[in-house]
């Protein structure tokens, strides 16, 4: 299957601290790509891998479900860890839900997490109804593309794949279920004007990560692609002063 222009996967051999990117769903590595390139360029080691079924077209979407997606970022994550003594895992919203998962699955084994809208609660009235929903259609419009900054486009689905997403509750059920295992530090982008997931997530994150390891960023001018939105260059820089901060390593092989 053709791959979508942009929507190839990225990686970087750069020094013994690792970062895992995880991009949401119906969108393509293209949305990360920016920031990749930035913690590559800053000496990490960087992977950004396609998730099954995207960037390609959404009728193959439709035949995969949260479990393939999740399946190819652990395995893209063993094969970090076997590079690199210390890893972080970043994602964009459910990509960022993904990344807090892996956080929980793996524990000391990730060093720290950092989200950019996450998305972790079944709050969004159409994906509420997939379920039911896929019985009858293939797909309902799609999500991509709410981006504030004039002229930038995402590399994602014009249709949302309706089984892919009756997929999701189980994803979302089980990363809240099982928060409280996630003590690594935490850090959160949010934008208040997100047109995609609503502020659920976030409160969510607050109530649950009591133990001092969460901090939560405002992003005042982005919506909810923020990584190509006005605000991208706070998330590349504050994002990569984490990794360094929380780090045991330096960045860059000596």
């Amino acid at each position: 299957m053709p791959i979508m222009s942009g929507a190839e996967p990225y990686h970087h051999a750069g020094g013994p601290v690792g970062v895992l990117l995880c991009h949401g769903f119906t969108g393509s590595p293209q949305s990360l790509r920016p920031w990749a390139e930035h913690l590559a360029e800053a000496g990490l080691t960087v992977a950004l891998p396609r998730l099954p079924g995207h960037g390609t077209t959404w009728q193959e979407m439709n035949r995969t479900r949260w479990e393939d997606w999740y399946a190819e970022l652990d395995k893209t994550l063993a094969d970090l860890r076997g590079r690199c003594p210390e890893v972080f895992v970043a994602g964009l919203s459910l990509g960022g839900c993904m990344a807090l998962r892996l956080a929980e699955v793996h524990g000391e084994g990730i060093r720290g997490v950092v989200v950019v809208n996450p998305s972790i609660a079944n709050d969004v009235p159409l994906l509420r109804l997939a379920p039911l929903l896929r019985l009858f259609v293939p797909s309902v419009q799609g999500v991509a593309g709410d981006i504030k900054k004039e002229g930038t486009v995402e590399v994602g689905y014009t249709r949302t794949p309706v089984k892919a997403a009756a997929s999701l509750p189980r994803l979302w059920a089980l990363t809240q279920a099982e928060l409280d295992r996630v003590t690594q530090p935490v850090l959160v982008f949010h934008s208040p004007q997100d047109h995609v997931v609503k502020p659920t997530s976030v409160r969510i994150l607050r109530e649950r990560l009591t133990g001092g390891n969460l901090d939560v960023v405002e992003l005042a001018d982005s919506y909810h692609v923020a990584t190509l939105d006005n605000d991208a260059d706070r998330i590349f820089a504050e994002s990569l002063e984490f990794i360094r901060t929380n780090a045991s390593v330096p960045l860059q092989r000596d």
